[in-house]
């Protein structure tokens, strides 16, 4: 039986959740904030959360001790939405968007999602991996412990699977916690582009029974949008993937009020992403479904277009994640600080709202907040510390990494 004990936290931040599975409303500012505190850790669990002056019950002789005097700490960052595994790069994309073309324009030259698609094709599943490898590592060492990673630069079965047994072989082996989704439905490729319907009938017949069968993802996404999939396209690829018993997300009212956030309601689906042209009817559809927005502020900032109403939605009781969507065209970063730091000078949200975002709702968006996202007796010991005098500060104190020690399922991390 292996203990750690972290003793003398200057700031310690558990996201209490009182047994709820996600924030809502009010309760995303109530951060559960104690000075001096200690955290006994016990075979990779949370076991006792006392402060300074208590004496935690049951300590063996060969128990391990940090002294993080000087340090606050954070449950590990809950990323619920990238696109980290991929080829090639986009950085000439950057450059004609900074020279004035829209996202629209750049894929009409042969850019955008397709572009990575062909990369993405070409390289090996053990080229996929080093670099995602190297990724998760780096997600990692600014606070990231557990990560959604989505399919979708494939495009068809055999590609697809490459990628959805890259993302089943990390998650056996890297530190991470890693969540798997099938998202065929990214966008239509080269090969069907007159007969969009044959290619549905492709997700639907063929690629969503194999990833069931063999079990390579926990969820299915679309990319409900114009100019990509409907809503009568997206509605039943989900409905397939629900009676293969795969749980589901949706990409929802991203470029307009495609009704995403509609269809993600319908289907009480665990999150509906990006959301930035999200109407009033979609708001309270998804409060009564109990769908987690997940909001991606580094696209908006990257791409230089309207942000998600977190105010609005978090107002209206939605509960609201923070994710990263690092991927290669509209979000080059997985730093989970940076987005609670553009959440707050561009969408109106407090710091705390933005800690909540980042840790417990994240979670529940995956649906595992009964284990993580917040540092709870029972839950698995996800623990950060931070080089700062508070928690704001990690927010306010923005590009640099403040992390000083990682600790995943009880694990000291050294890199």
């Amino acid at each position: 039986m292996h203990q750690l004990l972290l003793k003398n936290i200057s700031q310690l931040v558990t996201v209490g959740t009182g047994g709820d599975r996600v924030k809502a409303g009010g309760a995303q500012r109530e951060l559960g904030v104690m000075e001096n505190a200690s955290v006994l850790i016990e075979n990779g669990v949370f076991r006792w959360i006392g402060t300074q002056g208590d004496a935690p019950p049951g300590l063996k002789e060969d128990i391990t001790v940090i002294d993080a005097s000087g340090k606050i700490a954070l449950p590990g960052f809950v990323d619920s939405h990238t696109h980290l595994v991929f080829a090639g790069s986009r950085e000439y994309e950057f450059a004609m968007r900074a020279g004035g073309k829209t996202y629209q324009q750049i894929a009409e030259q042969g850019g955008g999602i397709l572009s990575t698609v062909h990369a993405t094709r070409q390289a090996t599943k053990r080229d996929l991996k080093r670099l995602a490898q190297g990724r998760l590592d780096a997600m990692l060492q600014q606070g990231t412990t557990t990560v959604e990673i989505k399919s979708g630069y494939g495009l068809d079965p055999d590609s697809e699977v490459k990628m959805l047994e890259c993302i089943h072989e990390l998650s056996e082996e890297q530190y991470s916690t890693v969540v798997a989704t099938f998202l065929g439905a990214h966008a239509f490729p080269p090969e069907f582009r007159d007969s969009r319907d044959s290619y549905v009938d492709l997700v639907c017949d063929r690629m969503l029974p194999y990833v069931a069968k063999r079990r390579l993802a926990q969820f299915c996404d679309v990319f409900c949008e114009s100019g990509y999939f409907s809503v009568d396209q997206s509605r039943r690829i989900l409905l397939r993937a629900h009676e293969l018993g795969i749980k589901l997300k949706v990409h929802a009212d991203e470029l307009a009020a495609s009704g995403g956030s509609v269809l993600a309601a319908e289907l009480r689906a665990a999150s509906a992403d990006h959301l930035e042209h999200i109407d009033s009817d979609g708001i309270a559809l998804l409060k009564n479904a109990g769908t987690v927005a997940t909001l991606l502020p580094g696209v908006s900032f990257f791409l230089n277009h309207g942000y998600a109403p977190a105010r609005k939605l978090i107002d209206a009781g939605v509960p609201v994640a923070l994710a990263s969507d690092f991927n290669p065209g509209s979000c080059m970063s997985f730093s989970m600080p940076l987005m609670m730091t553009i959440a707050c000078t561009h969408m109106g949200m407090t710091p705390e709202e933005a800690i909540s975002a980042s840790t417990i709702n994240g979670a529940a968006a995956l649906d595992l907040s009964d284990n993580y996202g917040s540092i709870e007796i029972g839950k698995k010991a996800d623990i950060v510390l931070y080089d700062v005098p508070n928690y704001r500060y990690l927010i306010y104190h923005f590009g640099t990494n403040h992390v000083s020690l990682i600790i995943k399922h009880g694990v000291i991390l050294e890199f």
